[in-house]
């Protein structure tokens, strides 16, 4: 009777299995997401300007990953599970190397609910990685962001989740994909309170989250004299190229920082005229900022939503 070697079975099927797994990843989703290089072993998509209630398909977000020799982390993961996975296949376009970290710069469902999709990988098991208060945000809010994300997408929310982190970090960390080191700083209340940064060292990359909004109205879901507060330390990060939450990758951090800040402090200063006069909430969403109109994208939607954030707090004041 004739012996075989048991060796190159295991191998082929070992081979076979993944790369049914590979392909089963494609067949079951879209197209891969678009990404582009920004710089070396930096790759984004950039979102599009949507609003959540009106269009919306999950994809407003800029979201990407960095390559190093060992590893790769992901720096956010869109809106849904499909556009997770249309992230994870981008990856698996420019390497084969594995997903080690995930990333969350803050809570808001746009950012986070691709994670299932890095979550439910059968082969790798990344570390899910966010600010000290973002796990205790996501509880909080778990429910109600579900039951928004299936009115807005219907059929194409399935399968998303609300994945909280293993890993949180309370000042910063530094994390190693192998020749690139990058840090991850957390952020005292401002666009929210779970806002997380990240530097990439190696390229002097900046992923702000959404402590950034170019072109886009910024939004309030934090305190917005927090976040005027840190505008500073953010422009003083040493930064070649930065990736801000939403709007196009920029060189000249600084100035659209200084434009953010701008409206920020109209904003305030409006709404605190507004209470002093006696005007009552909907007077003030009508015309606080307005003369910042003309430099924002959905301007008309997302700015009397910060009034109505704000002016019950400043009320109190």
């Amino acid at each position: 009777m004739q012996r075989f070697n048991s060796a190159p079975i295991v191998t082929v099927v070992t081979i076979a299995l993944t790369f049914m797994l590979f392909s089963a990843c494609f067949s079951a989703n879209a197209a891969p997401l678009s990404v582009k290089e920004v710089a070396h072993g930096v790759y984004v998509h950039q979102g599009v300007h949507e609003d959540f209630n009106e269009n919306y398909h999950g994809d407003i977000a800029n979201i990407g990953f960095v390559v190093g020799t060992d590893a790769v982390a992901v720096i956010d993961t869109g809106g849904s599970y499909k556009v997770g996975m249309a992230l994870k296949q981008a990856v698996r376009l420019v390497t084969g190397l594995p997903i080690r970290y995930v990333i969350n710069t803050h809570v808001h469902p746009d950012h986070i609910f691709g994670n299932a999709a890095f979550d439910h990988d059968p082969v790798e098991h990344p570390i899910f990685i966010g600010h000290e208060k973002l796990p205790g945000a996501m509880a909080l809010r778990k429910d109600a962001y579900l039951r928004n994300l299936k009115n807005e997408l219907g059929q194409a929310a399935e399968n998303s989740e609300v994945i909280v982190p293993g890993e949180t970090v309370n000042t910063s960390r530094k994390i190693n994909l192998g020749g690139r080191i990058l840090t991850l700083k957390a952020w005292p209340t401002a666009h929210t309170n779970t806002d997380l940064t990240v530097f990439d060292e190696n390229t002097k990359t900046l992923w702000t989250g959404d402590l950034l909004f170019v072109e886009r109205t910024p939004s309030i879901d934090g305190d917005i004299k927090g976040w005027l507060s840190i505008i500073a330390p953010l422009k003083s990060i040493p930064a070649d190229l930065t990736i801000p939450g939403h709007g196009p990758v920029t060189k000249n951090k600084n100035a659209a920082f200084d434009d953010e800040r701008r409206y920020l402090e109209t904003l305030l200063r409006d709404v605190r005229n507004s209470i002093k006069k006696g005007e009552d909430m909907t007077h003030s969403m009508a015309s606080a900022a307005n003369n910042e109109k003309p430099h924002w994208v959905l301007f008309d939607v997302v700015n009397p939503r910060n009034v109505n954030f704000i002016y019950p707090v400043l009320e109190w004041e």
